[in-house]
Formats: structure tokens, sequence, C-alpha cells
């Protein structure tokens, strides 16, 4: 009987196959503890010169009506049309995942009556946005932007401070070598006549144009100039340019905000081609680019002027700008530049133990370290005391707190000075004023 049972586990296990590892979602992605040191670097000094200019932190929710990004952003856009995580739910409410930040901003101003505050009202957040894309590198379906807008003002200083703003954070994590890329692309007074320019010229090369491009000119032609396929962008190079058709409010508003970046002292370029790729935007648009070593280009983040937002979703007419960039294509930056920082995890005490009882005692002890704000590393699945002070030691730990099988019958503990060497066997009810004690000497 023993030997058929035997047989038939056999038999089973033979069957039985070696399941598939799951893994992550195509475009998502962990970041693990190694990276995290960059992502704390970046998101720590974004949010204190946030707070030094002004900015509270909001939150707003990942999931919201889809109708917020066909109003906001706009249907004929590549991100409402080809990008966005829709679905219905069992009540059947139309949501997506925001693939942006700024509409949401927008709608919580509008929802929550801020414009009943004291204008401007600058608010800043961070948090992971979601859009379906080819992933490659630095861009992924599931990231992390980082952003700020100020609602309640349309002075062009608005303008140069938000720029200022974005600049002044790359040049505090280290990313030193930018430029501003700067347009203004008008309101709704300069921009359909503006529109009825721009329909005339691709009529004329409608043949040269991609398929998107061709279906697009008739409802929103701004977006051909934002087209990445060579053959349009070649096209493009000839088109009139938006910035010799402003209305003299948009003019005049574009010319401040240049003298006010003079002013402050920052290198732009004009680009005649930026127009940004949400249909939000009105006068001002920048993008900060970082310059390569070999001479070549790329954008970090972006932003501008969205004065008819608020207004679109249902509020009063607020004026507003902002800027966002996209956390993992800094991190990148900054790990392609060689930013090293001190990744090591340190903690002030080690407890070491030997044996069941002296586990139960470190348990209760590493609670009251704890709670005296000291941080302490442990390794309760180690048997050996020369290895846990091998990990004491790669821990950085200044003070070993051993507990054998005698100290736990005793209630004493061996604390261990780790750079002398130096031992000294203390009462369990005095370690923590001595640990104190040691560690502020």
């Amino acid at each position: 009987m023993l030997k058929i049972k035997k047989q038939k586990t056999e038999a089973v296990k033979r069957k039985r196959k070696k399941l598939t590892p799951i893994q992550a979602v195509k475009g998502m992605r962990d970041i693990l503890p190694p990276e995290q040191f960059i992502w704390d670097y970046v998101l720590e000094n974004s949010k204190k010169l946030c707070h030094n200019f002004g900015f509270g932190r909001i939150e707003t929710p990942i999931l919201e009506y889809t109708e917020l990004f066909h109003r906001g952003v706009g249907q004929i856009t590549d991100i409402v049309e080809k990008e966005m995580f829709s679905f219905e739910t069992q009540g059947k409410d139309a949501v997506s995942l925001r693939p942006e930040g700024t509409a949401g901003i927008a709608r919580a101003y509008v929802e929550n009556g801020m414009s009943k505050w004291s204008q401007p009202v600058k608010l800043y957040y961070e948090g992971p946005m979601f859009r379906y894309e080819n992933p490659q590198a630095g861009r992924y379906r599931q990231f992390h932007q980082f952003g700020f807008e100020i609602f309640g003002d349309e002075c062009p200083a608005i303008d140069a401070q938000i720029i200022y703003l974005a600049w002044k954070i790359f040049q505090k994590i280290g990313i030193k070598n930018t430029i501003i890329q700067l347009n203004s692309i008008g309101c709704g007074e300069c921009r359909p006549a503006y529109k009825k320019l721009l329909t005339d010229y691709y009529e004329m090369k409608i043949h040269k144009l991609c398929p998107d491009c061709k279906r697009r000119l008739s409802d929103n032609p701004l977006r051909l100039l934002d087209c990445k396929e060579e053959k349009c962008a070649q096209v493009s190079s000839g088109v009139p340019q938006i910035i010799d058709h402003l209305c003299e409010a948009c003019h005049d508003h574009f010319k401040n905000v240049l003298e006010f970046l003079d002013e402050l002292e920052i290198s732009y370029v004009l680009n005649s081609s930026l127009v940004r790729g949400l249909d939000y935007y009105t006068k001002t648009v920048f993008e900060i680019w970082e310059v390569g070593k070999e001479g070549s280009q790329s954008s970090l983040g972006g932003g501008g002027r969205y004065d008819d937002l608020v207004g679109i979703l249902g509020g009063e007419t607020v004026p507003a700008v902002g800027f966002s960039f996209g956390v993992e294509r800094a991190v990148e930056r900054l790990l392609q530049g060689g930013l090293h920082l001190d990744q090591k995890i340190e903690r002030e005490v080690f407890l070491v133990q030997l044996g069941n009882m002296a586990r139960k005692k470190i348990l209760s002890l590493f609670n009251n370290l704890i709670d005296a704000r000291i941080s302490v590393g442990e390794s309760l699945g180690r048997g050996s005391i020369k290895s846990q002070l091998r990990m004491a030691n790669r821990f950085n730990s200044k003070l070993a707190l051993i507990i054998g099988q005698k100290e736990a019958l005793d209630g004493t503990i061996i604390i261990r000075d780790m750079e002398s060497g130096m031992q000294e066997v203390i009462t369990m009810e005095s370690v923590i004023a001595e640990v104190k004690k040691r560690l502020k000497g």
C-alpha cells in the first residue's frame, strides 16, 4: 500500500507543470529601493522650492469622468483619441485614468469654490498618470508628473514666475544645461484668423501630410505644427509664424513675458512651431529642453497659460498658467549624468540576539526604541552573532545591543560601541536613556 501511494505521488509531481511567472503590465514598471533615492531627491527638492514660492499641495483622484478630458484637453488630441485608459463602471459611468494633471486641478478649483479664495491660488501636485502609448526609454504607460499651477492672475509676470520656478527646479536637482523654448499661440480673438492661414497653407500641400494630419486639418490645424512625422515636419517648416499674427493684447502680453525673463537673466529661444499637444493652452506656451553633449536637445517638461480652461469646465473665466515635468525622465537624465547619492540605509542602533528567549526580548526592545525615535536595525532570522554584527557594520550603526540567553534571564543587555569595540553590560530598564546619551555624545 505504501509503495502504491508513493508511486501516485511521484506521478502527480511529474504532471505538475511549472507556473509561468507573472510580470508587470506592459509599459508599467517597479521602482526599486536604489532608484527611490534619486526619486526622493528630485521630489523633495521640487516640493521645497514650491513651498518657498508660496505654493500649497493638492491631490486629486487618479480616476475622473472621461468628459473632463474631452472638454478640457480636447477631443482632437493624441491623448483623447489614442492614449486614455477609459472604461465604464458598474453604474454605467464613463471614467478614465487621468492622462495629465492640469484638467483635474482646474476641476478641483471649480468644484471647491477656490475662486472665492484670495487670488492668485498657487497649487502644486505630484503623482501617477496613465497613457496608452508605446513604451520606450523614459516613457511608460504609468508615469509620474510633478506640476504646479497659478489661478487668478493674468499678469505676464506670473508666466515668467512659472517659467523661472520650472527652470530653478532643474538647476537645483543638477540638470543645469537647459534652455527655454518659448512661443505664443494667441487667444480666441486672433487664433481663428491664424488657423485659416494654416488651413490654406496645408491644403496646398495636403498630399505630403500623414493620415492623422490630413484628418485633423479641418478641425485643429494647430496640431499639425506638433506632428513628429518627418515629412510633416518638413512641410511645417514653411508655415506662417503665429507670432506675426497675434492681436495687440497677445502681442503685448508676450512682449512683457520676454522682458521679465530678460530681467531674470534666463536664456530662451523663440520656437514658432511650439504649440504643445493640448487644446486648453492660450497665449504663452513653453518647454524646457536639455542641451545634450553632442548638441542634441530633448524636452524635460512643459507648460503655459490656459485662461479658458476653468470656464470650459463650468466655472467663471479665470486666467491660469502652469507647468509639469515627468519624474521618470528627470531621474533618467540624472542617472545618465552620473549623479551619485549616498544610498546606504543607516540605522543608529542594531539589535543582536541569540536564542528564542532573546528574540522575545528583542521584539519588545525594538518597539521601545522606535517609540523613542531611534532608528533601529535587526535580523531576527540570523543565528550567528558574528553575522549580525557584520550587518550592523553595513548599516553603519553606532551601537549594537546584544542579548543572549544569560542576558534574557538576568534582565540585562550588552551595549557595544561599533567603532571602538568596547562593550558594557547595563540593565534593560536603563537602555533607552543610555542609548540616547551615547548617540548624543
